[in-house]
């Protein structure tokens, strides 16, 4: 049985503070936040103004679009954070890290406290990126705030806790818990609108279902993911040409065409 380890807290600054509420209702993440697994606080720059008007962003030096979020408001909202155990700070921003389930399992099992900064308007004011332990995106784009990333690393975080998940083994085989993508799955009906699931699977034999499944997790991510494919050979420091050759010439093709930046030519 998992050991639960002391609460897991997680502090967001956010403008928008009620973005966050229905993270209480949201299946297991929801039923972690129930348990006392976790715990969520949030902080409200504007609570933590100078003046009167309480006044969050402000205009730029030099002129340009938009408005920036002023320091004093976010450093006062920080500042008044209280600190549980070993913390993380996170800034959410399009210039950050792109987040991998590695973050995230190492967010999870290293850190007692994840304080999470969302960024709003045209951005930061250059000094609260000081704050922040590191910084995260989803990917190459741009929202119109940091709160929508920011529940994907809560989410993604906390179900990775001991005792969100009913069975924990489920955490070993899904998508790039290995950096490759998790393997083909079906239920019944064994036979819908002309596909069928494959015999293999209905043998009862767990030998031959454990190997067809790691072939299809080697075969889906060369397919889909060849960088993730690449990474996943040099990291587990595997026979490569032996790999290889067990995939169509199409996707050792592929790979060869679109992925040879990453150098190291392991398909020669």
């Amino acid at each position: 049985m998992d050991k639960i380890k002391k609460i897991f807290r997680i502090d967001v600054i956010s403008l928008f503070p009620k973005t966050f509420d229905s993270l209480g209702s949201l299946g297991v993440i929801g039923k972690a936040f129930s348990l006392g697994i976790a715990k969520l606080y949030t902080h409200n720059p504007r609570d933590f103004t100078e003046d009167p008007h309480r006044k969050v962003d402000d205009e730029p030096y030099g002129g340009g679009p938009g408005m920036l979020l002023k320091p004093e408001p976010v450093f006062n909202a920080f500042e008044s954070i209280p600190q549980h155990g070993n913390r993380r700070t996170l800034m959410m921003t399009p210039q950050g890290k792109r987040i991998s389930q590695a973050d995230l399992k190492r967010f999870s099992e290293e850190y007692d406290q994840l304080i999470i900064i969302c960024g709003h308007y045209e951005g930061f004011d250059e000094r609260i990126r000081t704050i922040a332990d590191e910084e995260i995106s989803l990917g190459d784009f741009v929202l119109t705030g940091g709160e929508i990333p920011a529940m994907a690393i809560i989410n993604g975080a906390v179900r990775l806790l001991p005792g969100t998940l009913g069975c924990a083994e489920s955490l070993e085989d899904e998508s790039h818990s290995d950096l490759l993508l998790e393997y083909p799955q079906y239920t019944r009906p064994s036979e819908f609108r002309g596909s069928s699931v494959p015999d293999v699977l209905k043998s009862g034999n767990h030998d031959a279902i454990s190997d067809w499944r790691k072939e299809q997790m080697l075969l889906r991510t060369a397919k889909r993911r060849p960088d993730l494919y690449h990474l996943w050979l040099h990291k587990n420091n595997v026979n490569k040409q032996n790999i290889v050759n067990q995939l169509p010439r199409s996707l050792q093709e592929q790979i060869l065409k679109e992925y040879s930046y990453l150098g190291d030519p392991w398909w020669d």
